[in-house]
């Protein structure tokens, strides 16, 4: 038998469009975060393009918006991390992608690209920062294990000058001729340049410009006339200079021994920047080739510090491109 409990009340309505739009909204911004690596800002303002005017006054601020957006992708990230990586550890072919994994360290490549690395005699390695995850580590290994148990025999690693970098190279290659790239060497002059208030010295006066590009120029001197170029140019600059001048000689030069003949130990040894054996066989001064090959492949990831999987994702989109067109 059926029961009528009580009859609709005068307030009895449907729900709110409003209301249903925005959920709807809100729907569509979080499965985009979750799916997508376009910006959280993009994501956003697609959304609103479509949405309709008359519900717009009902709308959370863009900034609870962008929150929203912000949070679903941490979700992704910390929750779905292991699941997405077992799915990125082999290519579309099945063949083994995920090369090297610790705790610190991943390695994406394929057995096959360390045969071609093998046969390649000059390196060229350098960072993209802003592709890595947000971390807290403070050591950076630039070669993971499974290069020890090969037959690497490099001719020369060609770096940028960070530290880690240059005690990575060190360690696992020490025989091998290491060289740090000449524009990353003008990139650390230009900076001490900047941090010491000489920018506008360095666009104005054509005496200081023309001494320090003097000062890159030592890349480009027989290694052994190093010192006696550097102080030659060195008498060239005026007084306002001299605090730049000191920090030329502590760090690539090496400071005059108070007692004796001869400098001290410069941070950065002269054979890392000096470049004048390649210079002479017609090599390559600088890894720019690499970083630029990092600037497009950040440009396709199109945010900075992705999470893993989402990296993960676009090294091997990219390497499968690769491989397709030969």
């Amino acid at each position: 038998m059926n029961l009528i409990l009580s009859e609709p009340t005068a307030h009895c309505h449907a729900s709110n469009l409003s209301d249903l739009r925005i959920i709807k909204l809100q729907n569509e911004i979080k499965a985009c975060a979750a799916t997508t690596d376009e910006a959280s800002s993009s994501i956003l303002y697609s959304a609103l393009r479509s949405f309709s005017l008359s519900a717009a006054v009902a709308l959370p601020r863009n900034e609870t918006l962008m929150r929203t957006i912000r949070r679903q992708r941490t979700v992704i990230s910390s929750d779905s991390t292991s699941q997405l990586l077992a799915s990125l550890k082999k290519t579309d072919h099945g063949e083994d992608f995920l090369l090297y994994e610790s705790d610190e360290l991943m390695s994406f490549t394929m057995k096959a690209n360390l045969s071609v690395l093998k046969n390649c005699k000059h390196w060229f390695a350098d960072g993209t920062f802003k592709m890595s995850i947000k971390c807290n580590l403070s050591k950076v290994n630039l070669w993971p294990a499974d290069l020890e148990e090969d037959d690497f025999e490099p001719i020369l690693i060609l770096t940028d000058f960070e530290p880690g970098t240059i005690k990575s190279v060190q360690s696992m290659f020490h025989e091998v001729l290491h060289k740090g790239c000449l524009f990353y060497f003008s990139q650390c002059i230009w900076r001490q340049i900047q941090s010491r208030g000489l920018s506008t010295k360095y666009q104005d006066d054509e005496h200081f410009h023309l001494n320090v590009k003097k000062l890159i120029s030592l890349a480009f001197v027989l290694l052994v006339d190093v010192v006696k170029s550097f102080d030659l140019i060195a008498e060239n600059f005026d007084d306002d200079a001299e605090d730049f001048i000191d920090y030329f000689e502590k760090v690539w030069i090496g400071e005059p021994k108070q007692r004796e003949i001869g400098q001290k130990k410069p941070q950065f040894e002269h054979a890392l920047w000096n470049l004048y054996d390649r210079v002479v066989s017609d090599l390559p001064r600088s890894n720019n080739s690499v970083e630029g090959w990092h600037n497009a492949f950040a440009n396709r990831v199109s945010i900075t510090h992705p999470s893993i999987p989402k990296l993960a994702v676009k090294i091997q989109n990219r390497y499968c491109s690769n491989s397709t067109r030969g």
